[in-house]
């Protein structure tokens, strides 16, 4: 019933809607946040809770859009869950910005005594959970953050949400990519989406 719904809006997304249900990316968790509410279709009969695929795509558009404002190096990249890691690191690579996969050293954005010091103009984050520490060092010092949120987050300094299935390996690659595809877009870098030839399975790895 969802996909067949989901079919009749199919009207200018970024790729087809079958492509965008296949990955998962609509798929959330049983449970659901006050913050969530507007982004969620329905509710299956198992209790998940489905995301609008058109959301989604805006969200992602708007999402690119926005970070499209800061040149690559202004860019961080946040993934601590093993299954966000390899998607995180392509999308880093293919637009030229720094990417921190794994474990966030504390005092990364905060401490200038560290090591890993950095001074980001924004932030993106693959989960609002795992990524905890780097989005409150990023509010402390006042970067913006995006973050891909599911339906069981909350957006406690989050500026921009970018609905989406942030659990399967499959759906975080398909929201990386055109991330990154719509980030050069939006750049000037690629002047069609058929310029981007890297391929989705790049962006895919680790586990589910």
């Amino acid at each position: 019933m969802a996909e067949a719904k989901a079919k009749k809006k199919d009207y200018g997304l970024l790729v087809p809607v079958e492509q965008y249900l296949s990955s998962g990316i609509h798929i959330g968790t049983v449970f659901r946040t006050g913050y969530m509410r507007k982004f969620i279709f329905k509710t299956r009969p198992d209790r998940l809770n489905l995301i609008d695929i058109q959301k989604i795509d805006y969200r992602i558009r708007v999402a690119a859009k926005f970070l499209a404002q800061y040149d690559p190096e202004e860019i961080l990249v946040v993934a601590r869950r093993k299954y966000a890691q390899r998607a995180a690191k392509k999308f880093a690579e293919v637009i030229g910005a720094t990417a921190i996969v794994g474990r966030f050293v504390p005092g990364t954005l905060t401490n200038p005594q560290a090591k890993e010091f950095m001074e980001p103009s924004v932030l993106l984050a693959a989960d609002p959970v795992a990524d905890r520490e780097a989005i409150n060092e990023a509010a402390k010092v006042r970067i913006p953050v995006v973050a891909i949120c599911n339906t069981n987050n909350t957006f406690q300094n989050i500026d921009l949400v970018i609905p989406g299935n942030n659990r399967g390996k499959r759906a975080l690659a398909l929201i990386f990519w055109l991330l990154a595809r719509q980030y050069l877009l939006e750049r000037g870098v690629i002047k069609s989406p058929g310029e981007f030839n890297v391929p989705l399975e790049e962006f895919e790895g680790g586990r589910r």
